[in-house]
C-alpha cells in the first residue's frame, strides 16, 4: 500500500510540476487584451492608458484587440472561449457583467460560471450632453421641452444595455418624459450625429465627450454622479433636478473561467501597482476617471449588486433591445 501511495504521489508530482513551472514563468509572451467596444470610446482610451504601465511591469507586450458589437457580447464571448492560461484577458464592465443579464433574453455566457473576475480598474460618471441645435441649456429645460414634444427628442447611446441607454430609460421613468432611443455601434458615430443635430441628447462617459465640450461643439447639462465631480466642479448633477438619479460606470479585468489562482493573484497585484502609479493616476484624472482596484471577490460582488439594481430599472422602465 505504501509503495502504491508513493507511486501515485510521484505521478501527480510529475504531472503538475510542469504546470507549476508554467504559472511561475507567467507571462513569457505577449498578452491579448480584448476590449469589447470600438476604438475611441472610454473603455478603449482608459484601457490603453492602463496597459502601457501594466506592460512595463510584466515585461511583455499587451496587445489591445477591439471586438465591438452586440452589447459587448462578441468580445466577451471570445474571452470565455479562450484557454485559461493568462494570455487572453478582457475588459469587463457594467454592461457585460451586469445589465446584459436582465436586458437580453439569451446571453451566451454565465458571468458566475464562465468568467474569472480579476480586479476592478476604474469608475467614472456620465455627462448628459445636447446638440447645439436643441434649445435647452439645463436639465429642467430638457424635461420641459421633452414633455412639450413627446417622442420627438432622440437620445443616442453607444449600444443597447449600456449606461447611456439604461441611464436615459431611468431618466425617462423618473421625469415622465417620452424620448426616442437611437443606438449606435460606436460612441464616436453617436457624437458625430449629435454635433450635426441628427440626434439631440447623449449621456455617456465623461472622457469621450470632454474634448467636444471644451471645443464648444456640444453643450453639457449635468453629470450623472450623486455628488458634483471634482473633475467638473461647476457642472451640476442631474440629481439636482431629478432627486435620486445616479449612474456610475465601472470596469475591470476579466479572464476565462478556471484561470489559475497563481496568475490571478499576480495579475491583481500588478494591476494595483499600475493603478497607483503617478502616470496612470494623472492619465485617469485627465480623462475624468477614478481608479477602482479591488479583490476578485469584491469585483464579483459589485457585478452581482449592479445586476440586481439594473434588473429593477429594466423592469420598471420596460427597456428593451431596439
Amino acid at each position: 500500500m505504501r509503495t502504491r501511495l508513493l507511486f501515485v504521489s510521484l505521478v501527480f508530482a510529475a504531472l503538475f510540476a510542469p504546470l507549476q513551472d508554467a504559472f511561475a514563468a507567467w507571462p513569457d509572451k505577449p498578452i491579448r487584451m480584448i476590449v469589447p467596444s470600438a476604438p475611441g470610446g472610454a473603455p478603449d482610451v482608459l484601457m490603453r492608458a492602463l496597459t502601457v504601465q501594466l506592460s512595463q511591469q510584466l515585461g511583455v507586450p499587451i496587445v489591445i484587440d477591439n471586438k465591438p458589437g452586440a452589447s459587448y457580447i462578441i468580445g466577451t464571448t471570445e474571452v470565455v472561449r479562450a484557454p485559461a492560461d493568462g494570455y487572453t484577458l478582457a475588459y469587463g464592465n457594467i454592461v457585460s457583467l451586469a445589465t446584459n443579464r436582465s436586458l437580453l433574453p439569451n446571453v451566451p455566457y454565465d458571468v458566475d460560471k464562465d468568467l474569472t473576475l480579476v480586479s476592478g480598474t476604474w469608475r467614472l460618471s456620465n455627462i448628459m450632453v445636447v446638440s447645439n441645435t436643441l434649445p435647452v441649456k439645463t436639465v429642467p429645460e430638457l424635461i420641459a421641452y421633452a414633455k412639450k414634444n413627446p417622442g420627438k427628442v432622440a437620445f443616442a447611446s453607444d449600444g443597447n444595455g449600456t449606461t447611456a441607454h439604461l441611464g436615459f430609460e431611468l431618466f425617462k421613468t423618473m421625469t415622465g418624459t417620452d424620448m426616442l432611443h437611437v443606438p449606435y455601434k460606436a460612441v464616436t458615430a453617436a457624437i458625430t450625429d449629435l454635433m450635426s443635430g441628427g440626434v439631440q441628447v447623449l449621456m455617456v462617459n465623461a472622457p469621450v465627450v470632454a474634448p467636444h465640450l471644451d471645443a464648444g461643439r456640444i453643450r453639457a447639462l449635468g453629470i450623472s454622479s450623486a455628488q458634483r465631480s471634482p473633475f467638473y466642479p461647476a457642472m451640476p448633477t442631474i440629481a439636482e433636478a431629478v432627486p435620486g438619479f445616479e449612474i456610475v460606470s465601472w470596469g475591470g479585468i476579466i479572464g476565462p473561467a478556471h484561470l489559475p489562482p497563481e496568475i490571478v493573484a499576480r495579475l491583481n497585484t500588478e494591476l494595483r501597482k499600475a493603478l497607483a502609479t503617478p502616470a496612470v493616476q494623472e492619465r485617469f484624472k485627465a480623462l475624468g476617471a477614478e481608479a477602482m482596484p479591488s479583490t476578485p471577490e469584491e469585483f464579483r460582488q459589485l457585478s452581482r449588486h449592479e445586476t440586481e439594481k439594473w434588473a429593477k430599472v429594466v423592469k420598471i422602465s420596460g427597456a428593451k433591445i431596439d
